[in-house]
């Protein structure tokens, strides 16, 4: 049993205008239901009665975690690291082009086993990268030689420390979410990049999928993001929303799972179909996507 954390008011925007939206499960560590809940004023959505920064560790224990595990077993943990292999080059020329900078300083948070840190570090960027988990840091040691420091760590820097922060599905795993972009405000100087990629809650497979839609993956997702609630939170914190990129893969990818959660197995015809639906609506829109990438300015 663990203290649930109940929320009275948005999470974000800090309105009382909340209601139950639906109940998702814990399809990875726990099979237990949990309530999301959606706010009427800036339309996130946050998982209602978490478990408290110090009880949810055991929710992540799970050889199927991959971010923490590096795990190669199964066909959708196979083909999660071909993708990433591919992304890790991507993400790079992503950082470069709008911190318009060949090297610099980089604070990766929640690094996991640290293979995007590790990359940036091999092409000459100064690289600090934070992650909680006691696995992943033995992991990024032990795969990559480099050490990942503890997340509060963030409220130590100095201030304007870094030119680019990054967070790679990390924000909607932050009990802590206003203090941290406080701290991403007070570590950047302006016109310093903050680069956040979180599921969107208003793409096309999550329509489709429901309550089953993989990247809910209630408790340890605490919050569920639409582009309108990471523009306001942005905003609240002298941030500005300067592009938005689609993650093409990830459609594909949380298909594949959201089907193996609705049916007990993977219908992969099905679950290509469904991605390439989000992704098809997200060439005119990248908002649209199953996931966004949103690169952010300190104005």
């Amino acid at each position: 049993m663990f203290t649930p954390l109940h929320y009275t008011h948005c999470p974000g925007c800090h309105s009382d205008k909340i209601q139950y939206a639906l109940t998702a499960k814990d399809h990875t560590v726990s099979k237990e239901d949990f309530d999301i809940w959606h706010c009427n004023q800036c339309s996130l959505r946050f998982t209602q009665d978490v478990p408290t920064i110090d009880q949810i560790g055991p929710f992540y224990q799970s050889e199927n975690y991959i971010s923490h595990s590096n795990t190669k077993k199964g066909f959708i943990n196979q083909l999660y690291h071909l993708v990433r292999n591919y992304t890790l080059g991507s993400k790079a020329r992503l950082i470069k082009k709008y911190s318009g900078l060949s090297t610099g300083r980089l604070l990766d948070i929640g690094a996991g086993v640290g293979a995007f840190a590790a990359n940036m570090k091999g092409q000459g960027w100064h690289t600090t990268a934070l992650e909680p988990d006691t696995n992943a840091r033995a992991e990024a040691k032990k795969q990559y030689g480099i050490d990942l420091l503890l997340p509060n760590e963030l409220y130590l820097f100095t201030p304007q420390h870094f030119d680019v922060i990054t967070m790679w599905h990390v924000l909607e795993h932050v009990h802590d979410l206003q203090g941290y972009w406080k701290n991403f405000h007070r570590i950047l100087p302006v016109g310093g990049k903050l680069v956040i990629a979180v599921p969107n809650y208003t793409s096309g497979d999550a329509a489709n999928y429901g309550s089953y839609w993989a990247a809910y993956d209630v408790p340890r997702h605490l919050y569920h993001f639409s582009p309108a609630s990471m523009a306001e939170l942005a905003g609240m914190h002298g941030f500005s929303i300067v592009a938005t990129k689609a993650m093409w893969f990830d459609s594909f990818y949380v298909a594949m799972l959201s089907e193996q959660y609705q049916n007990g197995v993977t219908r992969y015809f099905a679950a290509f179909w469904q991605g390439f639906k989000s992704n098809l609506a997200a060439l005119a829109n990248p908002n649209k996507c199953s996931s966004v990438i949103y690169i952010l300015q300190k104005n």
